[in-house]
């Protein structure tokens, strides 16, 4: 919502609001003066903590755009130009159409119209979706695999009772011992089968609580190391469930790297962000990074598939009971890779309640 500093051109914020281009307004010292929805939305910030500091606070633009933003506002030039990068004050990188435009009073109206939305928010809901698709085929396949697991092994067992010989258990043995493993696969497959408890909690605790069972399992010269933001505040969601979540993408990553290698669990608060089609006021972002050889973009796009799999001995299950999870608290998992760097983002929105 755009706030007034003397400007009588900017009697109404309902209208601005109402724009869907991110605008910043900057006095003649370039400090900002309001911002509008879109423009909370786009750079993740909030109008009060935003009013009355630098632009770049707000974001940074390549240097020679920067030395031309000082130039336009000395001569009152209008210029526009396509396709620029710039990166918020929370690390994230933006691709952007910028206009900029001068006004009588002095200052000048940035307007920035995000060309890479559209495809994250895309890209996010085919996320959504496919993690719930994935629950509901895996649910039908238990259904239908559970039931004649079970026969399986109640034959096997009738069949042990009858054989004379004892040595010959050790086969129907076999086959419980395999039944019942599938079982329990087929049950980590499906997911929790009851509904979280949820309840507050800081979600540094569960990340406490995760880099210490990494630090008890890690291979050897393995370095873990956290950036935590303090002020967070609580959210609600299941204990149990958040740890499973992230032990997953923990040992996903201790995994990946090599001896000497890194892993980094940070967090930080992103606001006016949004999950999907879903705007959040405040959302909890954690970051689970580590410094292993990448992943390659084919396996990007498929990650979150029950059993797909980069190792020989992996499953294909912890990044999708991950996603499950998370999904469960109204949030999402994103990856990021290039070589020499992996990074997992998991989204986890603060309802009202929660704040």
């Amino acid at each position: 919502m755009i706030r007034e500093k003397n400007i009588s051109a900017w009697e109404s914020d309902a209208v601005l609001d109402a724009i869907a281009t991110a605008v910043v307004l900057l006095d003649t010292d370039l400090q900002v003066l309001g911002l509008n929805a879109a423009a909370q939305e786009l750079l993740s910030v909030s109008v009060r903590s935003s009013i009355g500091r630098p632009m770049e606070s707000l974001f940074r633009l390549p240097e020679d755009l920067s030395e031309q933003l000082e130039v336009s506002l000395q001569e009152r030039s209008r210029w526009v130009m396509r396709a620029i990068q710039l990166h918020t004050r929370n690390g994230e990188a933006l691709v952007v159409d910028l206009s900029v435009i001068p006004y009588s009073a002095g200052g000048m109206l940035l307007q920035l119209n995000g060309l890479d939305r559209p495809l994250r928010a895309a890209r996010e809901d085919a996320l959504i979706s496919q993690s719930a698709s994935s629950r509901l085929l895996l649910r039908g396949l238990a259904h239908e695999v559970k039931n004649p697991l079970g026969g399986l092994r109640g034959a096997a067992q009738l069949l042990e009772a009858e054989l004379p010989d004892p040595m010959l258990r050790e086969y129907t043995q076999v086959i419980i011992t395999e039944a019942d493993r599938l079982h329990r696969l087929i049950d980590r497959m499906s997911g929790p089968q009851s509904a979280p408890l949820m309840k507050p909690l800081n979600i540094h605790r569960v990340t406490e609580h995760v880099r210490q069972l990494l630090e008890a399992d890690r291979p050897d010269r393995v370095e873990i190391t956290v950036s935590y933001d303090p002020s967070l505040p609580q959210l609600r969601g299941d204990f149990e469930w958040l740890v499973q979540a992230f032990l997953n993408l923990g040992l996903n990553a201790v995994q990946a790297v090599s001896d000497g290698g890194k892993l980094r669990l940070a967090t930080r608060a992103l606001n006016n962000f949004s999950i999907g089609q879903k705007r959040h006021r405040l959302v909890i972002e954690v970051q689970v990074c580590d410094d292993g050889p990448g992943i390659d973009q084919e396996m990007l796009e498929q990650m979150f598939l029950p059993m797909v799999t980069g190792r020989s001995e992996g499953t294909g299950l912890g990044l999708p009971i991950a996603q499950s999870l998370i999904g469960h608290h109204g949030g999402l998992i994103e990856c990021v890779s290039q070589p020499g760097e992996t990074v997992f983002s998991v989204y986890l929105p603060l309802e009202p309640e929660d704040e």
